[in-house]
């Protein structure tokens, strides 16, 4: 069996720049769903790693989900010999990245200026690195450098340890939030070479408060010159860190460490099994399953009993319960969520507890949380993600308190960050004026979208009126279409469209995006959109035409180019614009429109051209795993073009064989033996050995475990699908 963790590049996607994406990742080691990973850090700012770079600043201890959210609660760590540099520019020390190996559960390093080998790994809240420092007479130390923030020093040389928190955030934090820390040492500590520093000073004393406190700890190694360290972090206190230092590492010696965090990334990633010719496919596919895995973020923490209890980032207060963190739902609805309701769906669960107790705990369900809210983005995404697992029978959470949270911000005016934005409006008019909120046009197809997600759980609830009302509603987005450009477009008040109107202007009633990436938002109702373009041939000449045309942006909104834009450009993909999500879905509508030979053709492509495993491996910000699930769910020919409905459509699969290993039981089989470079079309399916005419399939067959065969062939064949084969669209229940 193909080793997966062993092929798995943490280095994939991080060849970014502010101004260009190649997915905006980080090299995290650590345990899947990790509190805290750890990463290497060549730079300051945001943009803190770079695969390109030559010079370590230290290994960083970090929770940053994107840089354009930034970190929190996040310190970095930096060995150093002889002559002591505080600042990071003049501290920094060569590694050869050639010799250095990155790992998920596993780093290596050499820093060549100071003789120093570095090795560390690290479970979901603590962390145990080795530092192996040259013989010779020169001072060792380690230096721990926090960010601008409270921050609270403890150095302790008669336990050997350094105790401390930082209160460093980026936003979305409550203001008695900290992050705690506790590192213990196995060798002794010059304390005559300890001290505090602030940017490149330092000054004497063992303990202290102030804003970026950092510590200069004196090591005395022993004669081999390796010292061990161990790193306890928590968001409760001090006492929890030490806890959790305790309960994940103790006095377990590295590579044991090592070896069971692998075990855990095993657990997840030796669910899948793939037959493929090529190395780059087996490679970017392991690589994308370890980014699957990594979001959102664990918050809850073992309390003395072993029960999980949480530092609520929603409300200052110590709470009994799981918590999650670190996801953005206008990324993740579309792709994460899907893939794991099939591949870890227990997990899945816990995580949607966490999401109901954000509801409890600060009165609105989560939008994009980092720790806590911080309203980045548009609509109320969370709907199809608790929707989705309703309608896939995933009910281990508070359903009711989900569905309240639900109905809440979909009917009342919400404070800033919460919410939907213009909701009054949007009941009022039955779309968003242009000047009632942002982007006022996705907006209102979100809302829509939103809106037939709360009929689904409201359905499966029994609560047939509140389903009806809301299934009526999420039609709204017809209310948008104009037939004369056959775009959606934003109208004002009084219903009039707003002038001047420019295809390939981006932003203004659009996000991240112009009317050709924006127009395609309803997967709820495919005939639907159809039907108002002109019928299923005129769809798919209108996604024919998207994928012909040039990729021309304008950025007069915006005010500049904004790296989307360069993106879409240097993809060459039309103005089919895979670097961002709102087209993830739009190469599945061909097979809405009865036309699967396409959606294979141009999948296959996607898949091909636009992923890989190594630094430049995605064409955008990958987003939490967004971008990463569609790849792995698109390559087991599989894909939930609406995301609520527990179904998926049938693409065009990557390998010739896949396997995964259900969690309760039993095996999916993705069988396509005649799968190659060449044979991208699919001429017919089968399940379980009998014919399967539907160009979807329900995620209840797939979940139960079974053969998903497809056979393979050089030309589209499979060019015509029944209306009753085809995917659900909620214009059959409303006309």
């Amino acid at each position: 069996m193909t080793d997966l963790l062993a092929l798995a590049n943490p280095l994939q996607g991080t060849r970014s720049i502010h101004s260009f994406s190649r997915g905006n990742t980080l090299p995290f080691i650590g345990s899947p769903f990790a509190m805290t990973s750890w990463a290497m850090q060549t730079a300051d700012g945001r943009w803190y790693f770079h695969p390109d770079h030559r010079q370590v600043r230290g290994v960083r201890a970090t929770r940053q989900a994107s840089p354009w959210m930034g970190d929190y609660g996040h310190f970095t760590l930096m060995p150093q010999v002889g002559e002591r540099r505080l600042a990071p520019a003049r501290r920094s020390s060569a590694y050869r990245p050639h010799e250095a190996t990155f790992q998920p559960h596993f780093l290596r390093f050499q820093l060549v200026r100071y003789e120093t080998h570095v090795e560390l790994t690290a479970t979901p809240r603590a962390m145990i690195m080795r530092l192996v420092f040259p013989t010779g007479a020169r001072e060792k130390r380690l230096l721990l450098e926090t960010y601008p923030g409270q921050a609270r020093i403890e150095i302790d040389p008669a336990r050997r340890a350094v105790r401390g928190y930082t209160r460093a955030n980026s936003g979305g934090t409550p203001s008695n939030f900290a992050s705690y820390f506790i590192l213990k040492f196995d060798c002794e500590l010059a304390a005559d070479q300890c001290g505090l520093f602030r940017e490149d000073e330092a000054f004497g004393g063992a303990e202290g408060t102030d804003d970026a406190l950092g510590a200069i700890i004196g090591l005395r190694p022993p004669a081999g010159g390796a010292v061990t360290v161990r790193v306890g972090t928590s968001f409760i206190s001090l006492e929890q860190a030490e806890r959790n230092l305790a309960g994940e590492i103790g006095d377990r010696a590295l590579e044991t460490v090592r070896d069971d965090v692998a075990a855990d990334w095993r657990d997840l990633l030796d669910r899948f099994e793939i037959d493929a010719d090529s190395d780059h496919d087996r490679r970017t596919f392991a690589s994308c399953l370890y980014r699957a895995f990594l979001f959102p973020r664990r918050w809850h923490e073992p309390d003395a009993q072993g029960n999980p209890i949480h530092f609520s980032p929603h409300n200052g207060d110590v709470v009994p319960g799981v918590m999650y963190s670190d996801n953005g739902f206008w990324d993740t609805h579309r792709t994460v969520y899907p893939f794991f309701s099939l591949v870890c769906p227990s997990r899945m669960q816990e995580m949607l507890e966490g999401w109901v107790n954000v509801y409890k705990e600060s009165d609105w369900l989560p939008r994009w949380v980092n720790p806590g809210e911080t309203g980045g983005m548009i609509g109320t995404h969370i709907d199809a993600v608790l929707a989705d697992a309703v309608m896939k029978g995933l009910r281990g959470f508070d359903v009711e308190a989900g569905y309240a949270g639900m109905v809440k911000q979909a009917t009342r005016e919400a404070p800033a960050r919460y919410g939907r934005a213009g909701i009054e409006a949007w009941i009022r008019h039955g779309y968003l004026p242009a000047d009632a909120a942002r982007h006022s046009v996705s907006a209102t197809l979100d809302y829509a979208f939103g809106d037939f997600c709360i009929g689904q759980v409201a359905g499966a609830l029994g609560k047939i009126e509140e389903r009806d009302l809301m299934w009526r509603r999420a039609m709204n987005y017809r209310r948008l279409f104009d037939r004369a450009t056959g775009f959606m477009r934003a109208r004002d008040e009084h219903g009039r469209w707003i002038e001047p109107f420019d295809e390939f202007m981006w932003g203004g009633p659009y996000v991240e995006g112009s009317a050709w990436q924006c127009s395609w938002a309803v997967p709820h109702d495919p005939a639907g959109l159809a039907e108002l373009l002109g019928g299923d041939e005129a769809l798919v000449a209108r996604l024919d035409r998207m994928l012909a045309l040039p990729p021309i942006y304008r950025a007069d909104e915006y005010g500049e180019e904004i790296h989307e834009m360069t993106e879409m450009a240097c993809a060459d993909f039309g103005q089919y614009a895979h670097n961002n999500q709102p087209v993830h879905h739009v190469l599945y509508l061909y097979a809405a429109a009865g036309r699967p030979d396409r959606t294979q053709s141009w999948v296959r492509r996607v898949l091909t051209e636009l992923y890989g495993p190594g630094p430049d491996g995605f064409i955008g910000d990958e987003d939490n795993g967004e971008m990463a699930c569609w790849y792995l769910l698109s390559a087991l020919g599989i894909y939930p073009l609406c995301v609520g409905r527990p179904e998926y459509v049938l693409g065009s699969p990557l390998f010739r064989r896949a396997v995964l290993r259900l969690e309760q039981g039993g095996e999916l089989l993705v069988d396509a033996p005649a799968n190659s470079p060449k044979n991208v079309y699919v001429r017919r399916v089968a399940w379980n050995g009998a014919p399967h005419s539907r160009v979807v399939i329900d995620h209840r067959d797939l979940a139960q475990g079974g053969t998903l065969a497809f056979e393979m062939t050089g030309r589209p064949e499979w060019t015509e699908v029944a209306q009753a084969d085809r995917p659900f669209s909620l214009s059959r229940l409303f006309p």
